[in-house]
């Protein structure tokens, strides 16, 4: 039986977000959860973070489903727009309240580290909604998918820190991972860009050259 590699990488996407919403996020339905008292001085710069990066991560996958984007056109563009939206607005706001946690003693390397991640993602965003603009599909769906990669690392630095338990080991591990997810991010975007390529050439075997064999003269030898 055939497998979708792009089914398989949602469904592991898919287990990731619920893995992180049960373990980092079910604070958010127990108010008296000590984490609010830590977010108390910028819960206001959080709501619309959590907001608009809830509708880039709920939003992106709709956008990758061929079926849905040739039935129902209009609301791929509604979605993409509003994808657009999410990230230029959630990027610089985590930036910001990255910033704002120096004031409890944050160190300013992970403000550092926001702030490219926020530059990352408003970028390849801001890309993707140009070549779309400019009716420049294939280079659209590309810039896409980098988008979203770099708006998993959200997820995936949480996940990875998550299951291996290494969110306890410090600030400088946990900056670790960040790096590591946010580098491999464009790596593994360029992988499912060229997938196609990829598996093809690992696949089909290559021929080996052929060699003309060397013809042989033969010489007439003239007796006189």
């Amino acid at each position: 039986m055939k497998v979708n590699a792009k089914y398989v990488v949602f469904i592991l996407i898919a287990i990731m977000s619920t893995y992180v919403l049960y373990h980092n996020e079910r604070f958010l339905i127990d108010s008296s959860h000590p984490v609010w008292q830590r977010y108390e001085p910028f819960k206001w710069w959080l709501l619309p973070h959590a907001v608009f990066g809830a509708i880039v991560l709920l939003f992106a996958p709709l956008q990758f489903s061929d079926r849905l984007r040739q039935r129902f056109t209009k609301s791929h563009r509604v979605m993409g727009r509003l994808y657009v939206v999410g990230a230029l607005v959630l990027a610089p706001l985590g930036a910001y309240i990255q910033y704002y946690q120096e004031r409890t003693g944050a160190p300013r390397s992970f403000t550092i580290l926001a702030g490219v991640d926020a530059a990352m993602l408003m970028g390849v965003t801001l890309l993707a909604f140009l070549f779309a603009y400019k009716r420049k599909i294939a280079l659209h769906r590309q810039w896409a998918i980098r988008s979203y990669s770099v708006a998993l690392v959200f997820i995936t630095g949480r996940f990875v820190m998550g299951v291996t338990g290494w969110e306890t080991l410090g600030v400088e591990i946990v900056q670790a991972i960040i790096w590591s997810c946010l580098a491999l991010s464009m790596v593994f975007a360029d992988i499912a860009i060229h997938w196609k390529e990829i598996r093809s050439a690992l696949t089909v075997p290559v021929k080996s050259p052929v060699t003309s064999k060397p013809s042989v003269t033969t010489n007439a030898v003239r007796v006189t």
